[in-house]
């Protein structure tokens, strides 16, 4: 006699089954590596519950300002901390994060706001002057927070709020969302509108969870593991290793800058206790290891 795979007992339910998400792999990692370092940038470190707690706040933060299920938050940021937060705070929010490329000019960024209907805005102060030329063009103006980065050169303090103060705002232990659906949308990326206004693709929390996995079985990634940040994040959300590293636990070193001499001096061992492993470059970034200026002799 064949089972009978409609029997109630064999439904769906929270005891046999949980959609996909990337968000998974931020809880493992503080539950299982809490005093681990998670991220460097310069002389800042968080360990991996330090940075998960970011995390919720920044998710607990978002909430509380209206920011939630279906509401598109977008960042314009480089690789640092805060960029690698929104990734986990802005789905753990329930709300759908937008990485904006920092070569886009005005026009292209407040297209961008105004298609996407963000109702939340995060820029590093070094993008200031193309912030505010974007947001002078939108006829509503999102909430702008501000990161005073203090690796960021120059720059005003354009937002309603800065981002130290607006994560002090959201509490570490709030509930966070879980998405309903694994098709439940996690980011909207766009293209760099070369030929016409930029086109918007949304990629789903099952899509970002098997990627990220796919990616750390094809690069050998581990607990071990040391990820330099030369990938822009806003680039396809820096191929899923924004999630992977901490899907395996290993460590984040930021890079603000896609310099011959700051990435060599992390090759090099110079960041604090640590021996890079990973790094991946763009095509830009692939260029400008090539100038004469670049060449360096490694350790």
């Amino acid at each position: 006699m064949p089972i009978d795979l409609s029997a109630d007992f064999l439904k769906r339910r929270p005891a046999n089954f949980r959609p996909m998400t990337p968000i998974q792999f931020l809880r493992r990692a503080a539950d299982v590596f809490p005093e681990r370092t998670a991220v460097v940038h310069g002389d800042i470190t968080y360990t991996w519950r330090e940075h998960e707690r970011r995390c919720r706040r920044l998710a607990s933060a978002l909430k509380s300002s209206g920011a939630g299920e279906g509401d598109v938050v977008a960042i314009l940021c480089p690789n640092t901390p805060a960029m690698l937060e929104a990734h986990f705070g802005v789905p753990m929010a329930g709300a759908i994060l937008n990485t904006l490329n920092t070569r886009l000019d005005a026009a292209a960024i407040a297209f961008i706001l105004e298609h996407s209907e963000a109702k939340v805005f995060i820029v590093d102060r070094q993008w200031s002057d193309v912030a505010q030329e974007a947001l002078s063009k939108l006829a509503a103006r999102p909430l702008v927070v501000h990161i005073d980065d203090p690796s960021a050169d120059g720059g005003e303090l354009i937002g309603d709020l800065d981002y130290e103060a607006f994560l002090k705002r959201g509490h570490p232990d709030d509930d966070t969302a879980w998405p309903t659906d694994e098709f439940d949308a996690i980011t909207l990326n766009y293209t760099s509108g070369t030929t016409g206004n930029p086109k918007g693709a949304l990629y789903h929390h099952r899509g970002c969870y098997l990627n990220t996995l796919g990616q750390l079985v094809h690069h050998h990634l581990s607990s071990d593991s040391v990820y330099l940040w030369t990938l822009p994040m806003f680039h396809v959300n820096g191929w899923c290793f924004s999630w992977g590293i901490a899907a395996v636990g290993g460590t984040h070193v930021c890079l603000r800058k896609v310099l011959p001499t700051e990435i060599f001096a992390s090759i090099d061992g110079r960041s604090p206790g640590l021996m890079l492993e990973k790094a991946f470059l763009g095509p830009n970034e692939r260029r400008a290891l090539l100038r004469p200026a670049g060449s360096h002799a490694l350790s």
